[in-house]
Protein backbone atom coordinates (compact mmCIF):
# COMPACT_ATOMS: atom_id res chain seq x y z
CA UNK A 1 0.00 0.00 0.00
CA UNK A 2 1.37 3.35 -1.09
CA UNK A 3 0.26 5.97 1.44
CA UNK A 4 3.88 7.14 1.59
CA UNK A 5 4.02 8.01 -2.13
CA UNK A 6 3.47 11.67 -1.36
CA UNK A 7 2.26 14.36 -3.74
CA UNK A 8 2.33 18.15 -3.52
CA UNK A 9 -1.06 19.76 -2.91
CA UNK A 10 -1.96 22.05 -5.77
CA UNK A 11 0.51 24.80 -6.60
CA UNK A 12 2.33 24.50 -3.27
CA UNK A 13 5.21 22.63 -1.68
CA UNK A 14 3.00 20.88 0.89
CA UNK A 15 3.56 17.10 0.65
CA UNK A 16 0.51 14.98 1.42
CA UNK A 17 -0.49 11.33 1.15
CA UNK A 18 -2.61 10.34 -1.87
CA UNK A 19 -5.37 9.35 0.56
CA UNK A 20 -6.35 11.76 3.32
CA UNK A 21 -7.88 10.37 6.51
CA UNK A 22 -11.24 12.03 7.12
CA UNK A 23 -12.04 12.36 10.83
CA UNK A 24 -15.69 13.43 10.53
CA UNK A 25 -16.75 10.20 12.23
CA UNK A 26 -14.34 10.48 15.15
CA UNK A 27 -16.57 10.54 18.24
CA UNK A 28 -20.05 9.20 18.95
CA UNK A 29 -21.58 12.50 20.09
CA UNK A 30 -24.21 12.51 17.32
CA UNK A 31 -25.34 8.95 17.97
CA UNK A 32 -23.11 7.43 15.29
CA UNK A 33 -19.41 7.38 14.50
CA UNK A 34 -16.34 5.77 16.03
CA UNK A 35 -15.53 5.49 19.71
CA UNK A 36 -12.44 7.26 20.99
CA UNK A 37 -10.63 3.92 21.15
CA UNK A 38 -11.55 2.92 17.58
CA UNK A 39 -10.72 6.40 16.30
CA UNK A 40 -7.22 6.25 17.74
CA UNK A 41 -6.68 2.75 16.34
CA UNK A 42 -7.68 3.99 12.88
CA UNK A 43 -5.39 7.00 13.20
CA UNK A 44 -2.45 4.91 14.40
CA UNK A 45 -2.85 2.42 11.55
CA UNK A 46 -3.11 5.22 8.97
CA UNK A 47 0.14 6.74 10.27
CA UNK A 48 1.80 3.30 10.41
CA UNK A 49 1.01 2.83 6.71
CA UNK A 50 2.77 6.10 5.90
CA UNK A 51 -0.25 8.42 5.89
CA UNK A 52 0.39 12.00 6.94
CA UNK A 53 -2.77 13.97 5.96
CA UNK A 54 -5.68 14.15 8.44
CA UNK A 55 -8.81 16.24 7.85
CA UNK A 56 -11.42 17.39 10.36
CA UNK A 57 -13.58 20.46 11.11
CA UNK A 58 -14.37 22.63 14.10
CA UNK A 59 -17.90 21.31 14.44
CA UNK A 60 -17.47 17.65 13.52
CA UNK A 61 -19.05 15.70 16.40
CA UNK A 62 -19.49 19.03 18.23
CA UNK A 63 -15.73 19.60 18.37
CA UNK A 64 -14.95 16.14 19.75
CA UNK A 65 -13.21 15.08 16.54
CA UNK A 66 -10.62 17.83 16.99
CA UNK A 67 -10.22 16.97 20.67
CA UNK A 68 -9.59 13.29 19.87
CA UNK A 69 -6.85 14.34 17.46
CA UNK A 70 -5.44 16.76 20.02
CA UNK A 71 -5.37 14.20 22.82
CA UNK A 72 -3.75 11.52 20.67
CA UNK A 73 -1.44 13.56 18.44
CA UNK A 74 -1.50 17.30 19.07
CA UNK A 75 -0.10 17.19 22.60
CA UNK A 76 2.92 15.21 21.38
CA UNK A 77 5.05 17.59 19.27
CA UNK A 78 7.21 14.85 17.78
CA UNK A 79 4.12 13.11 16.40
CA UNK A 80 2.17 16.25 15.58
CA UNK A 81 4.94 17.81 13.47
CA UNK A 82 5.10 14.75 11.23
CA UNK A 83 1.43 15.20 10.22
CA UNK A 84 -0.42 17.61 7.98
CA UNK A 85 -3.34 18.53 10.24
CA UNK A 86 -6.25 20.14 8.38
CA UNK A 87 -9.38 21.58 9.92
CA UNK A 88 -12.19 23.88 8.82
CA UNK A 89 -14.06 26.96 9.95
CA UNK A 90 -17.57 28.27 9.08
CA UNK A 91 -19.61 25.89 11.26
CA UNK A 92 -21.43 27.50 14.20
CA UNK A 93 -21.24 25.68 17.54
CA UNK A 94 -23.04 28.43 19.49
CA UNK A 95 -26.85 28.71 19.16
CA UNK A 96 -28.02 32.30 19.43
CA UNK A 97 -24.67 33.77 18.35
CA UNK A 98 -24.75 35.00 14.71
CA UNK A 99 -20.98 35.54 14.80
CA UNK A 100 -20.32 32.02 16.05
CA UNK A 101 -20.03 30.78 12.45
CA UNK A 102 -19.62 31.98 8.91
CA UNK A 103 -16.57 33.55 7.33
CA UNK A 104 -16.33 37.01 8.88
CA UNK A 105 -13.14 38.17 10.60
CA UNK A 106 -14.59 37.90 14.13
CA UNK A 107 -15.80 34.35 13.51
CA UNK A 108 -12.61 33.17 11.80
CA UNK A 109 -10.29 34.45 14.51
CA UNK A 110 -12.38 32.88 17.27
CA UNK A 111 -12.80 29.57 15.40
CA UNK A 112 -9.05 29.33 14.81
CA UNK A 113 -8.20 29.89 18.47
CA UNK A 114 -10.72 27.28 19.57
CA UNK A 115 -9.47 24.73 17.01
CA UNK A 116 -5.89 25.29 18.15
CA UNK A 117 -7.01 24.70 21.74
CA UNK A 118 -8.87 21.48 20.95
CA UNK A 119 -6.12 20.21 18.65
CA UNK A 120 -3.55 21.11 21.33
CA UNK A 121 -1.17 22.61 18.81
CA UNK A 122 0.07 26.10 18.03
CA UNK A 123 -0.46 25.88 14.26
CA UNK A 124 -2.84 24.41 11.69
CA UNK A 125 -1.23 23.08 8.52
CA UNK A 126 -4.22 23.56 6.23
CA UNK A 127 -7.18 25.73 7.21
CA UNK A 128 -10.27 25.24 5.04
CA UNK A 129 -13.17 27.58 4.46
CA UNK A 130 -15.84 24.91 4.98
CA UNK A 131 -18.60 26.43 2.86
CA UNK A 132 -19.42 29.75 1.25
CA UNK A 133 -20.82 32.46 3.51
CA UNK A 134 -22.97 34.64 1.25
CA UNK A 135 -23.12 37.40 3.89
CA UNK A 136 -19.37 38.10 4.07
CA UNK A 137 -17.27 39.83 1.37
CA UNK A 138 -14.65 37.39 0.19
CA UNK A 139 -11.88 40.00 0.58
CA UNK A 140 -12.67 40.17 4.32
CA UNK A 141 -12.30 36.41 4.58
CA UNK A 142 -9.05 36.33 2.60
CA UNK A 143 -7.54 39.22 4.58
CA UNK A 144 -8.33 37.51 7.89
CA UNK A 145 -6.84 34.22 6.67
CA UNK A 146 -3.72 36.01 5.47
CA UNK A 147 -3.35 37.55 8.94
CA UNK A 148 -3.48 34.05 10.46
CA UNK A 149 -0.80 32.83 8.05
CA UNK A 150 1.44 35.82 8.80
CA UNK A 151 0.95 35.21 12.54
CA UNK A 152 2.17 31.62 12.12
CA UNK A 153 -1.09 30.09 13.31
CA UNK A 154 -1.93 28.70 9.85
CA UNK A 155 0.47 27.38 7.21
CA UNK A 156 -1.80 27.07 4.14
CA UNK A 157 -5.43 27.78 3.30
CA UNK A 158 -8.02 25.89 1.24
CA UNK A 159 -11.66 26.14 0.24
CA UNK A 160 -14.57 23.70 0.28
CA UNK A 161 -18.14 23.65 -1.04
CA UNK A 162 -18.01 27.06 -2.73
CA UNK A 163 -19.00 28.12 -6.28
CA UNK A 164 -16.16 28.22 -8.79
CA UNK A 165 -16.67 31.90 -9.61
CA UNK A 166 -16.32 32.85 -5.94
CA UNK A 167 -13.16 30.77 -5.50
CA UNK A 168 -11.69 32.40 -8.61
CA UNK A 169 -12.55 35.86 -7.24
CA UNK A 170 -10.91 35.00 -3.92
CA UNK A 171 -7.65 33.73 -5.42
CA UNK A 172 -7.30 36.51 -7.99
CA UNK A 173 -7.91 39.12 -5.27
CA UNK A 174 -5.31 37.42 -3.07
CA UNK A 175 -2.80 37.26 -5.90
CA UNK A 176 -3.02 40.98 -6.66
CA UNK A 177 -2.93 42.03 -3.00
CA UNK A 178 -0.03 39.77 -2.01
CA UNK A 179 -2.17 37.66 0.32
CA UNK A 180 -2.08 33.89 0.84
CA UNK A 181 -4.29 32.14 -1.69
CA UNK A 182 -6.19 28.87 -1.57
CA UNK A 183 -4.04 25.87 -2.55
CA UNK A 184 -6.69 23.16 -2.21
CA UNK A 185 -10.28 22.59 -3.28
CA UNK A 186 -12.43 20.16 -1.31
CA UNK A 187 -15.50 19.01 -3.26
CA UNK A 188 -17.87 16.07 -3.41
CA UNK A 189 -16.67 13.89 -6.28
CA UNK A 190 -17.53 10.31 -7.20
CA UNK A 191 -18.86 8.23 -10.05
CA UNK A 192 -22.32 9.30 -8.88
CA UNK A 193 -21.47 13.00 -8.35
CA UNK A 194 -19.77 14.49 -11.40
CA UNK A 195 -21.50 17.85 -11.84
CA UNK A 196 -18.29 19.36 -10.42
CA UNK A 197 -16.75 18.69 -13.83
CA UNK A 198 -18.68 21.62 -15.30
CA UNK A 199 -17.01 24.51 -13.45
CA UNK A 200 -15.14 23.44 -10.30
CA UNK A 201 -12.68 20.94 -11.78
CA UNK A 202 -11.66 23.15 -14.75
CA UNK A 203 -11.27 26.09 -12.37
CA UNK A 204 -9.01 24.04 -10.08
CA UNK A 205 -6.86 22.94 -13.03
CA UNK A 206 -6.55 26.52 -14.30
CA UNK A 207 -5.71 28.09 -10.92
CA UNK A 208 -3.55 25.26 -9.60
CA UNK A 209 -5.74 24.10 -6.71
CA UNK A 210 -5.23 20.50 -5.61
CA UNK A 211 -8.57 18.69 -5.59
CA UNK A 212 -9.36 16.64 -2.47
CA UNK A 213 -12.64 14.80 -3.12
CA UNK A 214 -14.97 14.00 -0.24
CA UNK A 215 -17.57 11.21 -0.27
CA UNK A 216 -15.80 9.33 -3.09
CA UNK A 217 -18.04 6.35 -2.30
CA UNK A 218 -21.20 8.49 -2.31
CA UNK A 219 -22.10 7.94 1.37
CA UNK A 220 -21.47 4.20 1.01
CA UNK A 221 -23.52 3.65 -2.16
CA UNK A 222 -20.33 2.61 -3.98
CA UNK A 223 -18.82 0.68 -1.07
CA UNK A 224 -20.18 -2.68 -2.19
CA UNK A 225 -22.59 -2.77 0.73
CA UNK A 226 -25.59 -1.85 -1.42
CA UNK A 227 -26.34 -3.88 -4.54
CA UNK A 228 -29.21 -4.44 -6.92
CA UNK A 229 -30.02 -7.53 -4.88
CA UNK A 230 -30.28 -5.94 -1.43
CA UNK A 231 -30.08 -2.17 -1.71
CA UNK A 232 -33.65 -1.12 -2.37
CA UNK A 233 -34.96 -2.69 0.78
CA UNK A 234 -32.17 -1.61 3.11
CA UNK A 235 -33.14 0.39 6.14
CA UNK A 236 -29.97 -0.14 8.16
CA UNK A 237 -27.26 2.39 8.89
CA UNK A 238 -27.55 5.27 6.40
CA UNK A 239 -29.71 3.36 3.93
CA UNK A 240 -32.73 5.53 4.59
CA UNK A 241 -30.76 8.65 3.57
CA UNK A 242 -29.86 7.07 0.25
CA UNK A 243 -33.29 5.80 -0.73
CA UNK A 244 -33.68 8.33 -3.55
CA UNK A 245 -30.42 7.08 -5.05
CA UNK A 246 -31.55 3.47 -5.24
CA UNK A 247 -32.24 3.57 -8.97
CA UNK A 248 -31.19 1.99 -12.24
CA UNK A 249 -28.32 4.43 -12.78
CA UNK A 250 -26.77 3.44 -9.46
CA UNK A 251 -27.27 -0.28 -9.98
CA UNK A 252 -25.72 -0.13 -13.47
CA UNK A 253 -22.60 1.45 -11.97
CA UNK A 254 -22.46 -1.01 -9.07
CA UNK A 255 -22.88 -3.93 -11.48
CA UNK A 256 -19.95 -2.71 -13.55
CA UNK A 257 -17.82 -2.07 -10.47
CA UNK A 258 -18.46 -5.65 -9.36
CA UNK A 259 -17.31 -6.98 -12.74
CA UNK A 260 -14.13 -4.89 -12.72
CA UNK A 261 -13.43 -5.72 -9.08
CA UNK A 262 -13.71 -9.44 -9.82
CA UNK A 263 -11.30 -9.20 -12.74
CA UNK A 264 -8.70 -7.56 -10.47
CA UNK A 265 -9.46 -9.76 -7.44
CA UNK A 266 -10.38 -6.56 -5.66
CA UNK A 267 -13.47 -4.89 -4.14
CA UNK A 268 -16.16 -2.52 -5.37
CA UNK A 269 -14.99 0.22 -3.00
CA UNK A 270 -11.40 0.02 -4.18
CA UNK A 271 -12.42 0.28 -7.84
CA UNK A 272 -14.62 3.31 -7.13
CA UNK A 273 -11.76 4.97 -5.21
CA UNK A 274 -9.26 4.16 -7.96
CA UNK A 275 -11.52 5.86 -10.52
CA UNK A 276 -11.71 9.06 -8.45
CA UNK A 277 -7.97 9.07 -7.81
CA UNK A 278 -7.32 8.81 -11.55
CA UNK A 279 -9.29 11.96 -12.42
CA UNK A 280 -7.46 15.10 -13.62
CA UNK A 281 -6.50 17.47 -10.83
CA UNK A 282 -7.20 15.04 -7.98
CA UNK A 283 -4.37 15.19 -5.45
CA UNK A 284 -5.55 13.42 -2.30
CA UNK A 285 -8.90 11.67 -1.85
CA UNK A 286 -10.55 11.84 1.57
CA UNK A 287 -11.48 8.44 2.93
CA UNK A 288 -13.50 8.11 6.09
CA UNK A 289 -13.55 4.98 8.20
CA UNK A 290 -15.77 4.16 11.16
CA UNK A 291 -14.01 0.84 11.64
CA UNK A 292 -10.39 -0.17 11.24
CA UNK A 293 -11.36 -2.87 8.72
CA UNK A 294 -12.79 -0.20 6.39
CA UNK A 295 -9.50 1.69 6.41
CA UNK A 296 -7.53 -1.51 5.72
CA UNK A 297 -9.73 -2.27 2.71
CA UNK A 298 -9.89 1.22 1.25
CA UNK A 299 -6.18 2.05 1.31
CA UNK A 300 -5.52 -0.96 -0.92
CA UNK A 301 -7.17 1.00 -3.74
CA UNK A 302 -3.81 2.75 -4.15
CA UNK A 303 -2.34 -0.52 -5.43
CA UNK A 304 -5.13 -0.93 -7.99
CA UNK A 305 -4.37 0.41 -11.47
CA UNK A 306 -7.42 0.39 -13.69
CA UNK A 307 -6.90 -0.24 -17.39
CA UNK A 308 -7.63 2.60 -19.81
CA UNK A 309 -10.66 0.80 -21.22
CA UNK A 310 -12.06 0.26 -17.72
CA UNK A 311 -11.68 3.92 -16.85
CA UNK A 312 -13.28 5.03 -20.10
CA UNK A 313 -16.17 2.58 -19.67
CA UNK A 314 -16.92 3.84 -16.16
CA UNK A 315 -16.57 7.40 -17.43
CA UNK A 316 -19.11 6.79 -20.20
CA UNK A 317 -21.64 5.24 -17.81
CA UNK A 318 -21.90 8.38 -15.67
CA UNK A 319 -20.70 11.17 -17.97
CA UNK A 320 -22.57 14.29 -16.85
CA UNK A 321 -24.61 16.37 -19.26
CA UNK A 322 -23.03 19.78 -18.98
CA UNK A 323 -25.02 22.97 -19.32
CA UNK A 324 -24.27 26.23 -21.06
CA UNK A 325 -21.65 27.26 -22.13
CA UNK A 326 -19.78 23.97 -21.73
CA UNK A 327 -22.34 22.24 -23.95
CA UNK A 328 -21.08 24.43 -26.83
CA UNK A 329 -17.38 23.62 -26.45
CA UNK A 330 -17.42 21.08 -29.29
CA UNK A 331 -18.46 23.83 -31.70
CA UNK A 332 -15.59 26.17 -30.91
CA UNK A 333 -12.76 24.52 -32.93
CA UNK A 334 -14.88 24.98 -36.08
CA UNK A 335 -15.40 28.65 -35.21
CA UNK A 336 -11.83 29.35 -34.07
CA UNK A 337 -9.40 27.26 -36.11
CA UNK A 338 -10.26 28.11 -39.71
CA UNK A 339 -10.18 24.50 -40.82
CA UNK A 340 -6.72 23.86 -39.35
CA UNK A 341 -5.50 21.60 -36.55
CA UNK A 342 -4.51 23.35 -33.30
CA UNK A 343 -2.90 21.33 -30.51
CA UNK A 344 -4.10 18.18 -32.24
CA UNK A 345 -7.75 19.29 -32.47
CA UNK A 346 -9.17 19.55 -36.01
CA UNK A 347 -12.53 20.71 -37.28
CA UNK A 348 -13.64 21.80 -40.74
CA UNK A 349 -13.94 25.51 -41.35
CA UNK A 350 -17.18 27.15 -40.25
CA UNK A 351 -19.69 27.89 -43.03
CA UNK A 352 -19.95 31.37 -41.52
CA UNK A 353 -16.33 32.05 -42.54
CA UNK A 354 -15.02 32.98 -45.94
CA UNK A 355 -15.11 30.30 -48.61
CA UNK A 356 -12.40 29.83 -51.26
CA UNK A 357 -12.29 32.78 -53.62
CA UNK A 358 -14.21 35.11 -51.31
CA UNK A 359 -12.68 38.29 -49.93
CA UNK A 360 -13.46 39.88 -46.59
CA UNK A 361 -15.59 43.00 -46.43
Amino acid sequence: MSLDHYVTLGRSGLRVSPFCLGAMTFGEDLGWGSSVEESTRILDRYIELGGNFVDTANFYTKGHSEKILGDHVGRHPARRDRLVLATKFSGNLYPGDPNGGGSGRKSIMSACENSLRRLQTDYIDLYWLHNWDVHTPIEETMAALDDLVRAGKVRYIGVSDTPAWKVAEANIAARFRGWSAFIGLQIEYSLLERTVEQELVPMALELGLGITPWSPLKSGLLSGKFTRRNGSGSKSDRGWILQDSFNETTWAIVDELEIIAKSHESTVARVALAWVQAQPGVTSTIIGARRLAQLEDNVQALDLKLRAEELSHLDALTKPKLGFPQNMLSWFPEIHNGGTSVNGIYAPASPFGLQKGETPY
